[in-house]
């Protein structure tokens, strides 16, 4: 049996791309709910069976209302979800308004950081659930190589928080993302690592905030340092 593949049966594999252009063969993947965003990741949305790193210092610049549209489209899908040690306890009211069914959501708080991360392999070993979303305080690119062997092949969205002092450590996240505030209570995304060239852009997102938030803020979000966290409150995550 001849075994040589032609090069374009191998540029037609999901996990093979040319590194000046974005992955042009089918990625499965879920909308972002951000036009611009889509735009640009292979796929057009959030890459299903492998996993999104997003690298950000604070709470509250939007990170939770990025990720609410891949939430609510798995509520609607009627799988479930799970959050691994979240920095905050939910605002269950304010993710129900966006169209998550707190029914299939679950939240794990583990005491120690290690454990969160079993969780989370365990999470997205099983191939049972829609979205794993985790947070991490630190982590080695061994730990997020387990993670993304986990997911892999699966049809789970899986995203990894991690603080930006990582960003320059090897990942085997396909997809790197690092968050930052923007004027008008905008939230900065930078890719730096996708299936395909990084973008040489950063994309400002109209994020959902609370109308309270936007009444108190709007006025000075451009005045206030990137590296400053938006205000909130300290036990609560609401939309931001």
């Amino acid at each position: 049996m001849d075994a040589t593949a032609s090069l374009g049966e191998i540029l037609a594999r999901p996990d093979v791309w040319r590194g000046d252009r974005l992955a042009s063969s089918a990625i499965p993947a879920v909308s972002s709910g951000f036009a611009q965003l889509d735009d640009e990741l292979p796929g057009g949305g959030w890459p299903r069976g492998t996993l999104t790193e997003i690298l950000s210092d604070s709470v509250g610049l939007g990170e939770c209302s990025l990720l609410m549209p891949a939430l609510s489209q798995m509520s609607e899908e009627g799988t479930w979800s799970i959050l691994v040690a979240p920095p905050h306890l939910l605002h269950g009211p304010a993710w129900v308004s966006r169209g998550i069914d707190l029914a299939r959501l679950a939240v794990v708080s583990p005491k120690r950081q290690r454990d969160a991360l079993w969780a989370a392999e365990q999470a997205l070993a099983s191939g049972a659930l829609g979205t794993v979303v985790c947070w991490t305080t630190h982590t080695d690119a061994r730990q997020v190589r387990r993670l993304q062997v986990a997911v892999a092949g699966s049809n789970t969205l899986a995203f990894l928080f991690r603080p930006v002092r990582e960003n320059a450590e090897s990942s085997a996240a396909t997809l790197r993302l690092l968050l930052s505030a923007g004027s008008n209570g905008t939230l900065g995304v930078n890719l730096f690592k996708r299936r395909g060239p990084p973008c040489t852009r950063t994309l400002y997102l109209d994020v959902s905030r609370p109308a309270k938030w936007r009444e108190k803020h709007e006025s000075t979000v451009a005045r206030t340092p990137p590296a400053l966290p938006a205000a909130r409150s300290p036990r609560a995550i609401v939309l931001a």
